[in-house]
């Protein structure tokens, strides 16, 4: 991940213990539009994330993203001319994503802090399939 990134600017800094990672490709394609792309997910990614969100809703979490400001499902945290940052903070984790475009290459970044036990335990059930999701999204940009 870039360090101008604005992940890196995250309160309380990027600690050890965070989960970050980062995938990047050459791209030609305008920010928005690669983003736009990336995050318009193929039905077996929507199928999932219904799933997900079944098996969630008993403890808690967030199932639906109500902002009206987002990119996909996601909602826009900030934006600036070369960065787009979405995410949601939730009870067991907290996550950012960034959409960076510089120098003809374009970064999807993940950053997650958990906060409990809970979070941990979540974030290592669903780290194949973000994996997975995020290589796909990537390749669409």
């Amino acid at each position: 991940m870039p360090r101008n990134s604005a992940l890196h600017q995250q309160p309380a800094g990027i600690r050890d213990s965070d989960f970050v990672d980062c995938y990047t490709k050459p791209c030609d394609t305008p920010l928005e539009e690669a983003a736009e792309r990336a995050f318009h997910f193929p039905a077996w990614v929507s199928a999932l994330m219904r799933l997900r969100n079944l098996l969630v809703a008993p403890f808690g979490l967030n199932t639906e993203v109500t902002s009206p400001d987002r990119v996909g499902f996601f909602p826009l945290v900030s934006r600036s001319d070369d960065e787009l940052i979405l995410g949601i903070d939730d009870s067991h984790l907290d996550f950012r994503i960034s959409v960076l475009k510089q120098e003809g290459q374009i970064y999807f970044a993940t950053w997650v802090r958990t906060k409990n036990r809970f979070g941990r335990v979540y974030l290592r059930a669903i780290l194949p399939f973000h994996i997975l999701i995020v290589r796909n999204a990537v390749k669409r940009a």
